[in-house]
């Protein structure tokens, strides 16, 4: 067993088997480590050693990074691969420190309290706000860059997005509701990128204390395993090239925080929000609506976003009444014959035994996107 997959295993067996503040900090620390992956890094075995330590209460936080900073002051090989092992060591066990504290307040002065204790030390502008205009190539827009704040206006739409968050009511809202909303908020915030560098992950730490302030249990595996997910939703929420129909949409950070809060299972693929990915759909869309024959069980039409999480949801539950898939995935009863119809008339899909006691059955899969 490699070592990345027996440190998984021991936090699952804290969190299924050990006492409560086990359970909680193994929880803490799956997140700390996953959000690395947010910007390519990749703690060291010495760090999950000292976190191991301290979810069985040997040490306290302080300790670990005590430890931490003695383990790189002696070390004298290091080189530039060590050194991105070294920040993600002191940023995960700074996050794990952040998130085990019963502490926050609703306001950018915290958002940039969070960057500076994460980043003190790392970069030398932790917690100071960019003066300068940034560009970001990105892998999902085929190295074109979202469109950033600039730098002088950072303040005021900083105040502006947290004010009108703070005045905003979520009375009455149904869950679906509430995801789109959070959403939206966050993509916004991020898009302002206040910070030189390390946005991500202070959004991603500000954002879970928000949240447990709102009053939710958050599932902490979306940001162990999906951190670069996360960024990427957040690159498409804030990315138009209307020239080649590619729309800015929250559809895919509404899938990570219906994960999030919500305990579903959507599919969380990097591929799926690929610039290309999504013109080839939209190619398919057209090329289905044009032809003068359907599509049968032998044609090679992928399927939509949507179309997907319908299969995944019925190869999982085949006695799913549309009604259930309505529930589940947020979409209407409208929507939801609409899909289950094409996915028919596409052969991916059929239903046997009637329409009132009948199931599902999934007849084949589409060809997968790999994360």
């Amino acid at each position: 067993m490699s070592e990345d997959k027996r440190w998984q295993w021991d936090l699952e067996e804290y969190i299924r088997q050990g006492e409560p503040g086990q359970a909680e900090k193994s929880e803490v620390w799956q997140t700390a480590i996953g959000l690395q992956a947010v910007d390519g890094l990749k703690t060291s075995a010495y760090l999950l050693e000292a976190a191991k330590e301290h979810i069985e209460g040997k040490i306290k936080i302080d300790e670990v990074q005590k430890r931490i900073q003695s383990y790189y002051e002696e070390r004298s090989d290091r080189n530039d691969p060590e050194n991105r092992t070294k920040e993600a060591d002191i940023v995960a066990s700074r996050i794990a420190e952040i998130l085990g504290e019963k502490t926050f307040q609703f306001s950018p002065a915290e958002w940039i309290l969070i960057h500076r204790r994460l980043f003190e030390g790392v970069f030398d502008h932790a917690g100071q706000i960019r003066t300068y205009n940034i560009t970001k190539k990105e892998w999902i827009l085929n190295e074109e860059t979202v469109i950033y704040a600039s730098w002088n206006s950072i303040r005021a739409t900083l105040d502006y997005d947290f004010m009108t968050e703070k005045q905003f009511s979520y009375k009455g809202l149904s869950m679906p509701e509430i995801v789109k909303h959070l959403a939206r908020f966050v993509s916004n915030i991020w898009q302002i990128h206040p910070f030189c560098e390390g946005n991500t992950r202070a959004t991603a730490v500000y954002l879970i204390k928000y949240l447990k302030t709102l009053g939710f249990e958050v599932n902490n595996e979306p940001f162990e395993k999906h951190s670069w997910y996360f960024r990427n939703a957040l690159v498409r929420a804030n990315y138009n090239n209307l020239k080649n129909g590619i729309h800015e949409t929250t559809k895919f950070l509404e899938l990570f925080f219906s994960n999030l809060l919500m305990g579903t299972t959507h599919e969380l693929k990097n591929r799926y929000m690929h610039v290309d990915y999504v013109l080839s759909q939209e190619k398919e869309v057209s090329q289905s609506i044009t032809t003068e024959h359907p599509k049968t069980q032998n044609d090679t039409l992928e399927c939509t976003l949507d179309e997907r999480r319908v299969l995944k949801l019925l190869r999982k539950d085949p006695l799913l009444k549309q009604s259930d898939i309505a529930v589940r995935t947020g979409m209407s009863i409208s929507t939801v014959k609409r899909i289950t119809t094409a996915l028919q008339k596409k052969g991916f899909l059929c239903r046997s035994n009637g329409k009132r006691f009948g199931t599902w059955e999934v007849l084949r899969e589409p060809c997968e996107w790999s994360e």
